[in-house]
């Protein structure tokens, strides 16, 4: 029961989102067995009827043939038509659910650091999104839809030998209940290790299918690539023994099922003969008690893929249920009581996990509007991390952290496989073209944009393939000029670029903010750089998460300052 429990969010989103249509696809499910189910029995009992009334000319002439035929072209359209509104209807519902699922788990790993979360794993996701959604679909459409669909066969199985003979009635719905719903039991319990197994190694496979593409390069210059194609194999081989495990479990439980059908028609058999044989049914009934037992398995044999697939979708909805109790993470920065100020930080402290060490600590700060502040330090000593602060991404242990919206250009220029337009329209969704080339303007990017003969609409590869490094930052420079907020966050904006083209941006960042005063935009930069310190009108120094020093523009200070960074 307790492994049954990680279905509940799961479920209950499932019912909160089509609770309609999914109930109604589960009555049509039950529909289509039940007509498919009477449909077979009213046509061996008309059959048989026939025959015996065919002996004698009087019990032939006297005999209707035209209700029963009716009732089975009736129960033949009836059939056809709920298999297909069926049809409609249920996949109808789950895609639907499955796309909102899809929505409400990717806001929800919208809250802070759950992009350093995810940068671990970046697979994660992915298969999140993909595959544990999918595996989702099962529990629906191969489990609760036949479950229903059975449950309500056995009930009107029951009552109809119910009216023949209560013995005759007990023994089918025992025989239905023990077998029908006690083998997909089974195997879901045989199944449930050796689904988990292979559903592993199918992340395992791709996973590492991915790296090996992708990384092909790094692999051979560090001597990998034969090391990451055995992983792989290592994962194909778990794959196939799972494969080969599960087929065995099917195979036996198909046998069980066919063995049980057997027995359902035996006793469906004895018990007709028996019953005609003392006169309390006629042959033409035991006709159509023997059939409605031959179909009366269907909806049962059903449940097997579902509960084959069960171990699978229980540990899908294990991975993503409790991110389903996550609210949506909408970050609303809180403006500094002085309006004079962009930002005030007071005490904070911060540390990455639980009973880890600071990385921030005591960190008093208070930036004007219009000022340019530049945080300097060695690597691991906090600036990066106070960015992520300010930005929203990471969320302080203790004090105050008050600032304006605030946009973050880190030295990792994050491009999608799109337009350069769509690339832009990141940061203002209804920006028109215009607007777009206004910011590439001041990002120096515009007369490389005209020249390319689609433009606007240049498609880019994955991770802006297509455009060098330096257009790829001024690409993210422009969008930065989009998004328009009062506090510019740059993480080293200029890192890895040549000396002319830092210098360019460098210099547009310092037009495009205003200069100094409290009318125009603040800036504050993390970098290790003399080049992107000198624009600053004040420097922090920070050592080990703490700011150790600090230094205004043309003063002794800052000049002693930027001689201690790197010159590019």
């Amino acid at each position: 029961m307790k492994k049954l429990a990680v279905l509940k969010p799961v479920l209950t989103l499932f019912f909160s989102e089509k609770r309609g249509k999914l109930w109604a696809g589960m009555l049509l499910s039950s529909i289509t067995v039940l007509c498919g189910i009477l449909l077979l029995g009213l046509s061996g009992w008309f059959i048989t009827a026939t025959a015996i009334a065919g002996m004698a000319s009087a019990t032939a002439l006297a005999f209707d043939v035209f209700a029963p035929a009716a009732g089975i072209r009736l129960l033949a359209i009836l059939r056809t038509a709920s298999r297909y509104a069926e049809r409609l209807v249920t996949h109808d519902a789950t895609l639907a659910v499955l796309a909102a699922m899809r929505e409400k788990l990717f806001r929800s790993w919208a809250a802070p650091q759950a992009a350093k979360t995810l940068l671990r794993r970046p697979s994660r996701l992915l298969f999140r999104l993909t595959a544990d959604i999918d595996a989702l679909d099962a529990l629906y459409l191969r489990v609760l839809v036949p479950a229903a669909a059975a449950f309500v066969t056995m009930l009107v199985v029951g009552i109809a030998f119910w009216l023949m003979d209560t013995t005759f009635s007990l023994a089918m719905v025992l025989v239905l209940l023990v077998a029908g719903f006690g083998l997909p039991v089974i195997a879901a319990l045989w199944a449930m290790k050796p689904v988990r197994r292979r559903a592993k190694a199918v992340e395992a496979v791709r996973a590492r299918s991915i790296d090996l593409v992708s990384g092909q390069t790094d692999l051979l210059m560090a001597g990998r690539l034969k090391a990451q194609s055995a992983s792989i194999c290592m994962a194909d081989q778990r794959l196939s023994v799972a494969d080969d495990h599960l087929n065995r479990i099917e195979v036996s439980v198909g046998a069980g099922f066919g063995i049980a059908s057997v027995l359902l028609l035996c006793v469906a058999l004895l018990g007709g003969v028996w019953l005609a044989e003392a006169g309390v049914i006629s042959p033409a009934v035991a006709a159509f008690a023997l059939l409605m037992a031959l179909g009366a398995m269907e909806p049962f044999a059903a449940l097997r893929r579902g509960a084959m697939e069960l171990g699978r979708t229980l540990m899908a909805a294990q991975r993503v249920g409790d991110r389903y109790d996550t609210k949506p993470h909408f970050y609303m920065p809180v403006q500094p009581a002085n309006p004079q100020d962009a930002v005030y930080l007071e005490q904070v402290e911060m540390r990455y996990e639980d009973n880890a060490p600071l990385v921030l600590q005591d960190i008093n700060l208070t930036v004007r509007k219009g000022e340019k502040l530049a945080i300097v330090g060695t690597s691991g000593t906090g600036k990066s991390t106070l960015m992520a602060l300010l930005a929203g991404e990471m969320v302080q242990n203790s004090g105050i952290v008050r600032h304006d919206a605030a946009t973050l250009l880190t030295q990792k220029t994050q491009l999608f496989q799109d337009s350069l337009a769509e690339n832009l329209r990141l940061a203002q969704p209804q920006a028109s073209d215009a607007d777009l080339m206004q910011v590439l303007e001041l990002a120096g990017l515009s007369g490389t944009v005209t020249e390319m003969p689609q433009q606007l609409e240049t498609m880019l590869g994955e991770g802006g393939l297509g455009l060098s490094g330096g257009q790829a930052r001024r690409l993210a420079l422009a969008r930065l000029f989009l998004h328009n907020t009062p506090l510019w966050l740059l993480d080293e904006p200029t890192e890895g670029l040549d000396k002319t083209t830092a210098q360019d941006i460098l210099q547009r960042l310092a037009q495009a903010s205003g200069g100094s005063g409290t009318e125009n935009r603040t800036m504050i930069i993390a970098t290790h750089l003399r080049r992107e310190a000198e624009i600053a009108d004040r420097i922090i120094v920070m050592s080990n998460g703490r700011m150790t020093a600090e230094a205004l523009k043309n003063t002794p200070a800052f000049s002693e300052v930027l001689e201690t960074l790197r010159q590019v």
